[in-house]
């Protein structure tokens, strides 16, 4: 009987280095992004970020033409937070900043990189202070990020003083209105409703304008700003029937 094979695994650390010296490198990349609103030129290889991200992989899926390809342009991420990203995607590791991370946890979301999320989340939650808090709150209620959500509240009531001389509701005021609820599937639209009503932090008129989407689906509904899927919008089974554009 033929021995099984053994599996056996070289030093990680030469390999890692290996893999880091190609990240924004031109060496061998044959994808290039404009990123941001400074419109920083960043080089990437297809084949790995496709391989680790379904994000990319819809989006570098369609063969380059001949010639020169044109630039992929990612104009709502910052560049400094790309980079990260990228550092991510090649060495499954990644060196965060307190004062990137909320766009780099920003990306992540958009990006369905779970493991970054999370990553940055333990990140924030152990960095919580009186500058940061508000800020996190604001992409906390943005994404629907719950636990996030909780320890700022908790946060800022615990130290209203030195946070903020107004209530939370209106300090989230601006962030919620900027919330496209009509996006959560129903169920999630009825648990949200029903965590408003204890936690009042967003207007009833919203809830139901969100209810309005649905009960109408297709048709002039899915036309206001409210019920547009920005860039970078991760599809969701239930936004075939809403037939909703991009922002």
């Amino acid at each position: 009987m033929e021995t099984p094979g053994l599996v056996v695994h070289g030093e990680a650390e030469p390999f890692s280095t290996a893999l880091r010296s190609l990240i924004n490198n031109p060496l061998y990349s044959d994808v290039r992004f404009v990123v941001g609103q400074e419109r920083q030129e960043v080089f990437a290889h297809r084949c790995l970020l496709a391989c680790r991200c379904n994000f990319f992989q819809r989006l570098l899926s369609s063969e380059p033409g001949p010639g020169v390809p044109s630039p992929v342009v990612l104009s709502t991420v910052p560049a400094e937070a790309f980079l990260v990203v990228l550092e991510f995607l090649y060495t499954n590791s990644a060196k965060l900043q307190r004062h990137s991370v909320l766009e780099v946890l920003t990306a992540a979301v958009e990006y369905g990189l779970e493991e970054l999320r999370e990553l940055c989340l333990e990140f924030v939650v152990k960095a919580l202070d009186v500058e940061l808090v508000c800020e996190a709150l604001q992409v906390a209620v943005t994404f629907g990020l719950g636990q996030l959500q909780e320890r700022c509240v908790a946060f800022i009531e615990a130290h209203s003083q030195a946070v903020l001389e107004r209530p939370v509701a209106e300090v989230a005021a601006p962030v919620v209105r900027e919330l496209r609820l009509a996006l959560l599937a129903p169920a999630e639209l009825s648990a949200l409703e029903e965590q408003n009503r204890r936690e009042p932090l967003i207007p009833a008129e919203q809830i139901v304008e969100a209810w309005k989407c649905h009960a109408l689906r297709r048709g002039d509904a899915a036309r206001g700003t409210p019920c547009r899927r920005r860039r970078g919008t991760l599809p969701r089974e239930h936004h075939r029937f809403l037939d909703l554009p991009f922002k």
